[in-house]
């Protein structure tokens, strides 16, 4: 009987200390939801207001993108990112507004950033210059551009990594974006006339008078040619073969290429009729004859 007392006594006590261990862990747990309800209603009302706030200025920069006519490309690319870092900042000001600790996160977020943007910094280069000619635009679809390296063509397409030309030869070209936007880029498509500039040697025996105008008569005879500013032809150098004549003109873009070719052959033919040469590089060589008596001994 006295053993079977106290086995009683002892379940009855572990019992009395499970249920005084619950009510401990039920009142904590109260406890710290009614401290954390005033937090919690606190975020809610940060959450709402900062939804409403986020999508107020994503309206704001769609409009902005719109009377500024940016790239849809770049206008899409632009607002995910925009979107994404406000809701990032929203979602962290809630969570630090509730008592939640962000600084570890935060923390692996940068070195998680930092890493991406040490392994693609190549791209990342590309990327910022596409985003530069997007915003800028230096050139569209359609312009005939030429950069620095010799890169040239006329522009079929830009994305935010590169640029596809189509070069004189009908090849397509791949330009990247980064070394585009770092460099002097010509754009041809955006001026309305181009200079045409010839270099031609006539010979030292030639008359320059003549010479010159022989040329501004082929040039007069030429449609294509603006008279304004007006054609010109002066001596540019007394080279070791040739004395060396630049011809300026002016002709409108379109007609560029075919006034070019077309005029120098005609000043050709012009010159070879008056009777002018066009000499090529050449040395004079001068025997001297002397006693060769010496030289027999």
């Amino acid at each position: 009987m006295a053993l079977a007392q106290e086995q009683t006594l002892g379940v009855e006590n572990t019992v009395n200390t499970t249920v005084d261990k619950i009510e401990l862990a039920l009142t904590t747990i109260i406890t710290k939801v009614s401290n954390a309800i005033p937090n919690l209603l606190l975020g809610l009302v940060l959450l709402f207001i900062g939804l409403f706030f986020v999508r107020t200025l994503l309206k704001i920069i769609d409009r902005r993108f719109e009377s500024r006519n940016v790239d849809p490309s770049l206008r899409g690319f632009l607002r995910s990112v925009i979107s994404f870092i406000l809701y990032a900042l929203l979602i962290i000001t809630v969570i630090s507004n509730v008592g939640i600790q962000t600084t570890s996160f935060i923390a692996v977020m940068s070195a998680v950033a930092l890493g991406v943007g040490s392994a693609l910094q190549g791209s990342l280069s590309n990327f910022a210059g596409g985003v530069l000619i997007l915003i800028f635009r230096p050139y569209e679809v359609g312009d005939y551009i030429e950069n620095n390296s010799g890169t040239e063509g006329t522009v079929q397409k830009i994305d935010l990594l590169y640029t596809t030309l189509i070069n004189a030869k009908g090849i397509m070209v791949f330009s990247p974006n980064g070394p585009l936007a770092n460099s002097v880029i010509r754009n041809f498509t955006k001026i309305s006339s181009r200079r045409i500039d010839y270099a031609i040697g006539i010979s030292y025996n030639d008359n320059i008078k003549v010479a010159r105008e022989v040329i501004l008569k082929v040039i007069s005879q030429e449609k294509r040619v603006l008279q304004t500013p007006a054609p010109e032809v002066f001596v540019d150098a007394l080279a070791d073969s040739s004395v060396n004549l630049i011809v300026r003109m002016w002709t409108e873009r379109a007609d560029y290429w075919s006034t070019y070719s077309s005029l120098q052959e005609k000043i050709k033919v012009a010159l070879d009729e008056a009777n002018i040469s066009i000499p090529f590089p050449q040395q004079e060589l001068h025997i001297i004859k002397g006693d060769t008596k010496e030289l027999d001994a």
